[in-house]
């Protein structure tokens, strides 16, 4: 168990690196599309004809695997704080790559990303150890669960529906937000998958589990879904430049 630990906190910061460096790999290719004539406030995909975006956008791939693996060898509440990472290695490159100058309030708040942190990881409860993605299923299917995934889907429905036409293209918190809540159901998702793929590797096959397959349906979708309001947020930040 201390090695798997081990294994899944050293996969969960390299992932951290990887996908705080994408951010800013594709910020810079956005910027070179809109300096070609593609402008990030029209939403169109002239980025899908940059290079470096597509760079970017590998590094983010290296990095989400990464954080898959991590979570088929370590606890969701030891990988999944050590995301915000991310956010450190974004504020630092972007200082030093893009100008983007990190003043004390951006200090604090990296600060208080590793404090945050380090406090769930530290004061977790110990996971549960699951033999079969039944028992995940059986787990995801409680009704206080089911409760909260109907709320989060409503609540991201109502982002996308009522608040992205009115107030999307002004304040990036409604991308922001729908990425955050689809985030919640992506970890339990991925976290499913994980097991799933370490018991087949182990013998108990876990493909023909019509529970495994849901698990893989939600993760691709709440992912895709998250991928999209990321470059939305990309070009609200650029339609400031250009």
């Amino acid at each position: 168990m201390y090695t798997g630990n081990l294994l899944g906190f050293g996969l969960a910061v390299s992932s951290s690196a990887f996908i705080g460096s994408s951010f800013i790999i594709k910020k810079k290719g956005l910027q070179r599309a809109g300096a070609c004539g593609t402008r990030a406030r029209s939403g169109g995909y002239g980025y899908l004809l940059e290079p470096l975006w597509w760079i970017g956008m590998f590094t983010m791939v290296v990095g989400e695997f990464a954080n898959f693996i991590a979570y088929i060898y370590a606890p969701a509440v030891l990988v999944t704080p050590l995301g915000a990472l991310s956010i450190i290695v974004s504020a630092v490159l972007a200082h030093f790559l893009l100008n983007e100058k990190l003043r004390r309030m951006g200090i604090l708040g990296c600060v208080l990303c590793i404090v945050g942190s380090t406090v769930i990881v530290l004061h977790a409860p110990a996971e549960h150890s699951l033999s079969s993605v039944e028992e995940i299923w059986d787990l995801a299917t409680q009704p206080a669960f089911l409760l909260y995934a109907a709320s989060a889907i409503a609540l991201v429905l109502v982002l996308v529906l009522y608040c992205e036409p009115r107030f999307g293209h002004t304040n990036m918190m409604v991308y922001i937000g729908v990425c955050s809540i689809n985030g919640s159901l992506t970890v339990m998702s991925v976290k499913a998958i994980g097991i799933a793929i370490k018991l087949t590797l182990e013998g108990s096959s876990q493909v023909a589990r019509y529970q495994t397959w849901i698990f893989v349906m939600v993760a691709v979708t709440c992912i895709i879904t998250q991928l999209n309001y990321l470059n939305k947020v990309g070009y609200l930040l650029l339609s400031f430049v250009f």
